[in-house]
């Protein structure tokens, strides 16, 4: 049985683990000597680039069956739901899968108003100006607050 999880304009459909086998909705892990595939978080109604982060098809499978991001992380090497420490949660409202399904593209609602553990909205919140950076985002919240520690 599939569960959909609705937004304001679009609606993703969870995949039971043995439903997404069976439908073969399956990425090729075995590319990466690693096994982890870049997973890019865009914004879904803006468009807007959130993060990159890796999945592996542990993390791949938690997404289709929950409709909410799910990672790899390779600091911690472990399954992570993005937004389990903050609360900052990425709910999927569509999958991009390139030609060689080997990226994907998550398009989210990011709760929380932020994706970055820096408090930053995006990860990419740093332009390259003059051979230096330059901030082009805010914070949205304070990490110490979060997390406790910057």
């Amino acid at each position: 049985m599939r569960e959909a999880t609705e937004g304001p304009d679009q609606k993703f459909t969870r995949v039971p683990h043995d439903q997404a086998q069976a439908s073969r909705l399956q990425l090729c892990f075995d590319k990466s000597e690693s096994g982890l595939l870049p997973a890019i978080a865009q914004e879904y109604q803006s468009g807007e680039v959130l993060m990159l982060a890796y999945i592996n098809s542990e993390s791949w499978q938690k997404t289709l069956e929950t409709g909410k991001a799910h990672y790899w992380s390779r600091s911690r090497k472990k399954l992570w739901l993005k937004g389990e420490s903050s609360g900052h949660v990425q709910l999927i409202r569509e999958i991009l899968v390139d030609c060689d399904e080997d990226t994907v593209v998550f398009k989210v609602e990011q709760l929380g108003g932020a994706a970055c553990h820096t408090g930053h909205r995006s990860c990419f919140f740093r332009r390259v100006e003059g051979g230096k950076f330059s901030l082009v985002g805010t914070r949205v919240f304070d990490p110490e607050d979060v997390y406790g520690k910057k």
